[in-house]
C-alpha cells in the first residue's frame, strides 16, 4: 500500500450546519504537510476529479447526476470548506497543488479527467502536470489556465485579494450571502442546502480571498501550467463550461486559442456557477464529450490498483 495511503484517516463525521440528506457523500481526511485536507467520492467508472477554490458544495448536485457513469471524486483546498484552518502564509497556490497530488497519490486516480472551476484550475493544472499520465482530459468550468495578466484581471485580483476587502468579508459576510443567491449557487437549491452552503463558505472566506491575493503572483505554479498546456497536454480532449453572463475577461476564446479542437459549451442565463445554474445540462454535456472524447475508458478499464486490495 502506498505511503499516502497510510496517511488517510477514518471517515469524517460531518459538522452539525452540512446534514446527510444536504450532502450525501462520506467524507475522509488526508493530511498533506500536517493539514487535513477532506475528500468525498461517490459512484464507479472513469474518475472525474473535481476541484475549486470556493469548496466543494458547488459540485453536488453535477456529482450525482454522474455518478452513475463515473467515479466522482473531490476534496476541498487547505483551509477551504471542510479542510482544516491552515495559517494565512500557508494559503498559497503551491500548497493547493500540492493537496491535489496528495490525493491523486492516494487514491490512485489514474485515466483521470479534471473537472475545474475558477482559481482552482492552475493548482490542479499544476498538480496534474506531474504526473501527465495519469490524465486523460480537462473540463474548464468559468476557469483559466494562465498568469493573469491585464489591468482588468489583475485589477480584479488586487481588490478581491486586497486585506480591506478580507477584513469586510469576514465581518460582513458579503459574499457568502450574495453568491448563496440565484445570481450565484443559489438557483436552484432549497434552503437547507443553501444554508449549508452559506455557512461553509463563510467558515472560509479569509482563506477564499488569501487564495485570490495569491493567484497573481504565484509564478511557480503557472510556470508549470503553461509547461504543461504546451507539452503533455496540449493535444488532450478539453471540455469548456462557461455561463452565458459571466466571462467578462474572454477566458473561453483563450481556451479556445489554446486548443483549437475544444468543445465549447455556454449555459443560457448562467453566471460564474454554471454547474449550479444548470446541472442537468453541465452533467449531459461532460458525459456526452467524455463518451466521445475518450470512448476507451470504461470502468473496468479505469479500476487502480488499491481496488483489487
Amino acid at each position: 500500500m502506498p505511503t499516502l495511503m497510510r496517511r488517510r484517516t477514518a471517515a469524517m463525521a460531518l459538522p452539525s450546519w452540512l446534514p446527510r440528506h444536504v450532502w450525501p457523500f462520506d467524507i475522509t481526511q488526508l493530511d498533506v504537510d500536517g493539514s487535513a485536507i477532506a475528500v468525498s467520492e461517490v459512484g464507479t467508472g472513469p474518475v472525474l476529479l473535481f476541484y475549486t477554490g470556493i469548496g466543494s458544495f458547488i459540485w453536488r448536485d453535477v456529482m450525482l447526476r454522474l455518478s452513475t457513469d463515473f467515479r466522482c471524486v473531490v476534496l476541498d483546498p487547505p483551509g477551504i470548506g471542510l479542510s482544516a484552518p491552515v495559517p494565512r502564509s500557508a494559503t498559497t497556490l503551491a500548497n493547493s497543488a500540492r493537496a491535489v497530488t496528495a490525493v491523486v497519490h492516494a487514491l490512485d486516480l489514474r485515466d483521470l479527467t479534471l473537472v475545474i472551476h475558477d482559481t482552482g484550475a492552475p493548482p490542479a493544472l499544476a498538480a496534474a502536470a506531474r504526473t501527465p499520465d495519469r490524465v486523460r482530459g480537462i473540463v474548464g468550468v468559468n476557469t483559466f489556465g494562465w498568469k493573469p495578466a491585464g489591468r482588468a484581471f489583475r485589477g480584479m485580483l488586487a481588490v478581491m485579494g486586497s486585506r480591506l476587502m478580507r477584513r469586510v468579508d469576514v465581518a460582513t459576510g458579503l459574499i457568502p450571502r450574495i453568491t448563496a443567491t440565484r445570481f450565484g449557487v443559489g438557483r436552484h437549491l432549497d434552503d437547507p442546502s443553501r444554508s449549508a452552503y452559506r455557512e461553509g463558505i463563510a467558515r472560509s472566506i479569509g482563506a477564499f480571498h488569501d487564495y485570490l491575493r495569491e493567484a497573481r503572483f504565484s509564478d511557480e505554479i503557472y510556470g508549470e501550467v503553461a509547461r504543461a498546456l504546451t507539452g503533455p497536454f496540449r493535444r488532450l480532449p478539453l471540455l469548456t463550461i462557461f455561463g452565458e453572463r459571466n466571462d467578462p475577461l474572454g477566458f473561453q476564446p483563450q481556451w479556445k486559442r489554446l486548443f483549437p479542437y475544444a468543445r465549447q459549451v455556454v449555459i443560457a442565463k448562467g453566471n460564474h456557477f454554471p454547474m449550479c445554474d444548470d446541472p442537468d445540462l453541465v452533467a449531459r454535456a461532460i458525459r456526452s464529450w467524455h463518451r466521445e472524447a475518450l470512448p476507451g475508458l470504461t470502468a473496468s478499464s479505469t479500476r487502480g490498483a488499491n481496488d483489487d486490495e
